[in-house]
């Protein structure tokens, strides 16, 4: 599998730890939660009409934009990227179970 995300995580907490100027992830974490989930929120909204309007390029920036801001609320939150990971793991073994997930989806 791709370390892309473990170093992107990596990077993340070495910012949090010794912050750098001009260090736009030092500033998400200077600024505060609300900033971060802020800028999660925007991401994701910007994902969603990238997607809808079928620039595949578009899309993929702002879901690279998106995992960056996810990546650096988890660090703000103290979540390992490990706990994600396994968590995508042990949801990807399961198999069937439609009619649950489309009444939790409704639930939400």
């Amino acid at each position: 599998m791709n370390d892309t995300l473990e170093k992107l995580y990596q990077v993340v907490l070495d910012r949090k730890a010794h912050p750098q100027e001009g260090s736009y992830t030092c500033y998400l974490f200077d600024k505060g939660l609300d900033k971060i989930l802020k800028k999660v929120g925007e991401e994701c909204s910007e994902t969603i009409i990238a997607a809808k309007n079928g620039v595949e390029s578009d899309t993929v920036g702002e879901i690279s934009d998106l995992l960056y801001h996810l990546t650096v609320m988890m660090a703000a939150q103290g979540i390992p990227l490990e706990a994600v990971l396994s968590e995508l793991e042990e949801r990807s073994r399961k198999i069937g179970n439609l009619k649950q997930f489309h009444q939790s989806d409704h639930n939400t």
